[in-house]
């Protein structure tokens, strides 16, 4: 399964850079900022896992991509629940971090997606260790997640908790 060919379903493309940094969601958009420190793993593991899709993988989530590692540009669906009932999410990569004290990458949302936003993972080597931060800036894109309304955040945060949780699997 593959999205389609358009571009970003909002504007600025990039925001949860300046989410990352402390600073605000665009107008009109929700932001979530989730940390965990990372005890199991060394920043060098969690940061191949991430950039091969394989944090969201030990999460639960079945990634249809073209390749392996995560690349700026790339088209990914990603996949929650079970059959008939799993939703799918397509997004483009718009960002990819690959340094010595940060690594990962943030997707925008594609046409199809029940929000409009964008939400970045990524490894961060800190003095005080290693951590995991999802970022994510987001409004309802869909009738149905706009009348989710409270429920949709309290879903993504469980979402980023996950995935947090399974970077810190060895």
């Amino acid at each position: 399964m593959s999205a389609g060919r358009s571009g970003p379903t909002y504007e600025p493309v990039g925001c949860t850079e300046a989410v990352l940094a402390g600073g605000p969601s665009p107008a009109g958009m929700r932001s979530l900022h989730v940390v965990r420190a990372l005890r199991a793993v060394a920043f060098e593991e969690a940061a191949h896992r991430l950039l091969r899709w394989q944090v969201h993988e030990a999460a639960g989530v079945r990634v249809h991509r073209p390749a392996d590692p995560v690349v700026l540009g790339q088209h990914v669906t990603t996949l929650l629940g079970v059959g008939r009932l799993a939703l799918a999410a397509p997004c483009e990569v718009v960002r990819v971090w690959d340094g010595p004290d940060l690594a990962g990458f943030a997707y925008g949302t594609l046409p199809g997606h029940p929000f409009a936003g964008e939400e970045a993972f990524v490894v961060r080597r800190t003095a005080d260790g290693v951590r995991f931060e999802v970022v994510a800036a987001s409004r309802p894109a869909t009738w149905w997640s706009a009348l989710a309304g409270p429920v949709a955040p309290l879903l993504q945060g469980a979402y980023a908790r996950r995935l947090a949780r399974a970077a810190d699997r060895a």
